[in-house]
């Protein structure tokens, strides 16, 4: 008897360290992270600070003048990457300069009051000029340009 006892004791500690290993790897896999606290929600601003960023905004812009518009190609395609640039009509430095985007559409603001030239050039086609007259009570202008291959070939 005394035999079996030496058995049966090494496979009870066995069996205890194996189910603490087990409920302590169970404890691991459930153990969840401490719940965090809702955020709290942030107070919509009050009507009255609203109106003062649109009023900012708007007072920061009440004197800009957008020019506006899209370069085509001769077939009547957008051409994307047309160099713009945008000058005063009583100055020879250029001011303002942009690229047509991919829908061959451009925008770029400039101050009323004057008198500009906006020229336009692209790789392959004669530059193209028009003037813009920022003086009028509009707040922009559309403009069209319909480029021409160099040498004034019409395609």
């Amino acid at each position: 008897m005394d035999f079996v006892n030496h058995n049966v004791r090494p496979r009870i500690v066995r069996s205890k360290i194996a189910l603490s290993f087990s409920l302590g790897f169970a404890a691991l896999l459930f153990a969840q992270e401490p719940a965090q606290p809702p955020p709290t929600p942030q107070a919509p601003p009050s009507a009255e600070s609203t109106s003062k960023q649109n009023s900012a905004q708007s007072a920061k812009h009440s004197n800009d003048f957008l020019v506006r518009g899209t370069v085509f190609t001769p077939e009547g395609f957008a051409l994307p990457g047309a160099e713009l640039r945008i000058r005063r009509s009583s100055e020879k430095k250029v001011r303002w300069q942009t690229v047509s985007n991919s829908r061959g559409d451009f925008a770029v603001r400039v101050k009323m009051g004057a008198d500009y030239e906006v020229i336009v050039r692209a790789k392959g086609f004669s530059e193209q000029s028009l003037p813009v007259n920022a003086k009028t009570g509009d707040r922009y202008k559309d403009l069209v340009f319909r480029m021409q291959p160099l040498g004034g070939k019409k395609s």
